[in-house]
């Protein structure tokens, strides 16, 4: 990926760009990285100044050095013309969406939407008067159908969320900007490195920072990137919501992102050693990772992605599920936890069958997410060897 910097300088290599986005020694003394900068209450010269606001920092909410950095990081990532910070990847979601709907629009929703992102929408989205219609990401009629009956926004997720489905993004994304809609999605799984939304028809592009970009399992915080009236829209809402962020977290996401190119290819090299391995056990039913050729959405994954990463999940098919339950409570190095993207290895059974509406999960397939983290792939094979003994 080369990126088109944003200030007109040349295009530079990914590399390149994660050292040098967001850095400007010159403007603080000399200093490589940013200064941490806590604030709330910024001071005016003088009344007339207060009243008109025109001066670069306002109030802690509209933005510090320390925020302002991390988002010409990622504006150079994504190929953005602004980004927004929010509190958390959830809070992304909720107010990209938030910002692109009113009272009697219709969402169109792929099915396999990160759960909590799915429970605001048919919760709090349908208090005030939004319908959210869920659809199969790969039954492009039946999408293609929804839409023309009206949206005012699209959601996707690329792969989607515990299922991995990959879905024809640029199709989709074409299919609603003929119907005037805004088109999000959320690039967690991805990141900037592996793909670029908004060269693919997108909007917005949306991560929990939590994950990969800050990559450390210390901190909450989401990301939206975008162009046009889209980003000027979530950056309102931003406002009108009252979103903040700790400066010492985009302290932190930042520092994060400078290894990002080096942490994306160790964990798909462990992926793929794990998830080859387990694509060869007769105890596992499928592998549900987009990377490998007999996975479902290979061929656009292989064409839209420059690569993948450390998450993916495994199926057993005619197991109960208290038999693979006892499987991931036998794991040793794969921690029970929520969230991924860190150096440490995780697993998950979630409860598909109760989050699914458009395309119901099989019963007798019950599913484990695994998150494949940086210790030696040798040793993670050995222990789920063991715990399948369980099995």
């Amino acid at each position: 990926m080369d990126d088109d910097s944003s200030t007109g300088g040349p295009v530079r290599r990914t590399a390149t760009t994660i050292t040098q986005a967001g850095r400007d020694p010159a403007s603080f003394h000399g200093f490589v990285n940013p200064p941490v900068v806590r604030a709330s209450t910024v001071l005016y010269p003088d009344v007339a100044t207060s009243h008109s606001r025109a001066q670069r920092y306002t109030y802690g909410l509209s933005g510090t050095p320390t925020t302002d950095a991390l988002c010409a990081a990622m504006n150079a990532l994504e190929g953005a013309e602004a980004t927004v910070l929010t509190s958390s990847g959830l809070s992304a979601c909720t107010l990209a969406i938030a910002s692109s709907v009113g009272a009697g629009d219709r969402l169109i929703m792929v099915d396999p939407v990160y759960s909590p992102t799915r429970r605001f929408c048919d919760g709090m989205l349908a208090r005030f008067g939004v319908t959210t219609v869920y659809v199969d990401p790969l039954d492009l009629a039946a999408y293609e159908r929804e839409v023309a009956l009206g949206a005012a926004a699209v959601f996707l997720e690329a792969p989607g969320s515990l299922t991995f489905e990959v879905p024809d993004v640029p199709r989709m994304a074409a299919i609603a900007k003929s119907a005037g809609a805004t088109v999000m999605i959320d690039n967690t799984w991805a990141t900037p490195l592996y793909f670029r939304p908004l060269e693919h028809g997108c909007d917005l592009s949306i991560h929990a920072a939590t994950k990969y970009l800050a990559g450390h399992s210390d901190l909450l915080l989401g990301t939206i990137s975008g162009r046009g009236g889209a980003i000027a829209r979530v950056a309102d809402a931003r406002r009108d919501f009252g979103e903040g962020v700790g400066p010492d977290d985009v302290f932190a996401t930042l520092r994060g992102i400078r290894t990002l190119h080096v942490r994306l290819p160790h964990f798909e090299r462990n992926a793929r050693i794990v998830a080859e391995w387990l694509g060869g056990d007769p105890r596992v039913s499928r592998v549900l990772y987009p990377a490998l050729p007999d996975a479902p959405g290979h061929a656009i994954w292989k064409r839209d992605f420059d690569g993948a990463t450390s998450l993916f999940a495994i199926t057993f098919q005619g197991r109960s599920e208290g038999e693979v339950a006892r499987f991931v409570d036998g794991l040793r190095l794969f921690g029970i936890g929520a969230s991924w993207g860190g150096f440490e290895s995780l697993a998950t059974m979630p409860p598909l069958g109760k989050i699914r509406t458009a395309k119901r999960w099989p019963d007798d397939e019950p599913l484990v997410r695994l998150h494949v983290g940086l210790e030696d792939p040798a040793d993670l094979i050995e222990d789920l060897d063991q715990a399948m003994a369980h099995l």
